[in-house]
């Protein structure tokens, strides 16, 4: 029989991390407890191995594949066709979350787990409970969302996936934002919340990889997920289904210590010792087993952020490219022909956004705006522009129309924040004179924070 340890009597108002004292385990689970553990443990070990959360895990670059590949990817292909009748192509790699294929792949883990769970019921009926299973059944469902927070929580503690409103969000009008694209700049707006949410999530995983503080991670990671579910229900942000995961893999974890938490949060009454047995009787093997739960958390959290600094310095945190802003389009001739700034022109430029040093956005007179291929030369003093390449499989669609045309500019700087152009693009002879706009008069860039306020400043 295995044996669970208890706390210090003297600590029996408190869920804290047990101490050496063994008494014998439950001997008989409810036959509920049973059916609902042999399906949990057999949908989230699928899910783990044919999502992404493996790769979290492991850190291979091939676990990812499992999910995308034979006989995964046939059996989506085939079930969605056939079962659910769907005629269009599967989108198979995105950015989304919430796919087609996705929810059809979730189907057939349900069906999957259920059919498992039925047949091992059967033939399992006899067994009074599942000690040892489910003592490693939590380590490994408690690294998969600790691995996940562990991704997540670096990329916001390192302001990276909720970026500052680039330049040309600045000019965007504010209707023409997705829901997404408000919750994502809004976020993005202020790093400094960007962090402190990645934060939260990166405590809930690094707590969740130490056994002694596991409880406290999964309620961190518990209200954590619930917000992000939220947001993304609320915001139609593509990450629903498996945001969802992430609070089901919360709850199960939560589970055994329920009754206990609610003794002490809500009823006031003393906790029971936790009747979790250790996941090996002699202590050698135990202190091993713990040394060895702390040293790959430690590296995954380690790992995650030491990725996230790198593409920190590689993009937001690198140096601002030559002619870096946005850039007013004060005169402008094509062909010889100078081109008055009107309103319903299609031709004439009104702005140069330059935000990145590989790309510049020209927005017409009628506000449309293309996304141009750009090199910078400045021992030359040209501008090479080229046709902007299609996509990469698995790419969100453009948020821009991305230009076919090419050319070459030369420019001069005859005073400061003043750019010159004079060459070709798509076989015409083109010169404009441009402006620097002057940054500092967004007041997203300028209003900072204020401790003391005589009036509300919300506009």
């Amino acid at each position: 029989m295995d044996a669970v340890t208890l706390p210090d009597p003297s600590f029996s108002n408190s869920v804290s991390a047990p101490v050496a004292v063994s008494v014998p385990a439950a001997t008989r689970w409810s036959l509920a407890t049973r059916i609902a553990f042999r399906f949990s443990v057999t949908y989230f070990t699928l899910y783990v191995l044919f999502g992404q959360m493996l790769g979290s895990m492991t850190l291979a670059s091939w676990t990812p594949a499992l999910r995308t590949s034979w006989p995964m990817r046939d059996l989506v292909l085939a079930t969605a066709r056939r079962v659910f009748h769907v005629d269009q192509e599967l989108v198979i790699f995105s950015g989304s979350g919430d796919k087609i294929y996705d929810w059809v792949q979730a189907a057939i883990l349900l069906t999957a787990a259920a059919t498992i769970t039925l047949l091992w019921s059967v033939l399992d009926r006899r067994r009074p409970a599942y000690a040892g299973l489910h003592k490693w059944s939590y380590v490994f469902v408690r690294f998969a969302l600790g691995a996940t927070m562990t991704l997540y929580g670096s990329i916001k503690l390192v302001p990276l996936q909720m970026p500052f409103p680039p330049l040309l969000r600045l000019i965007e009008p504010y209707g023409n934002f997705s829901p997404m694209g408000v919750l994502w700049y809004s976020i993005g707006a202020s790093p400094a919340y960007e962090m402190f949410t990645g934060g939260v999530e990166l405590l809930a995983a690094i707590l969740l990889f130490i056994p002694a503080t596991s409880l406290a991670g999964v309620l961190i990671a518990l209200a954590a997920t619930t917000q992000v579910f939220v947001l993304n229900m609320t915001y139609d942000v593509p990450v629903k289904l498996f945001s969802f995961h992430l609070i089901l893999m919360s709850l199960f974890l939560l589970a055994p210590e329920a009754r206990r938490l609610l003794n002490v949060i809500v009823l006031n009454r003393p906790a029971p010792p936790s009747s979790r047995p250790p996941l090996a009787r002699r202590v050698w093997i135990r202190r091993t087993l713990v040394g060895l739960q702390l040293v790959w958390g430690a590296y995954l959290v380690g790992f995650g952020l030491q990725r996230s600094i790198t593409q920190w310095y590689a993009g937001a945190g690198a140096p601002q490219p030559p002619f870096y802003g946005i850039w007013t389009v004060e005169e402008m001739t094509v062909d010889g022909q100078r081109l008055p700034p009107l309103l319903t022109d299609p031709v004439r430029w009104r702005r140069v956004i330059v935000n990145s040093g590989s790309t510049m956005a020209l927005q017409r007179m009628d506000e449309s705006l293309t996304l141009q291929i750009a090199k910078v030369d400045p021992a030359k003093r040209t501008i090479a522009m080229t046709p902007a390449p299609p996509l990469a499989p698995g790419m969100p669609p453009a948020a821009f129309p991305r230009s076919a045309d090419s050319g070459t500019f030369t420019f001069t700087e005859p005073e400061t924040d003043v750019l010159m152009l004079d060459g070709e693009l798509a076989g015409r002879k083109v010169q404009a004179r441009l402006k620097r706009y002057d940054l500092n008069q967004y007041l997203l860039m300028t209003r900072g924070f204020h401790w003391v306020q005589e009036y509300p400043f919300n506009r």
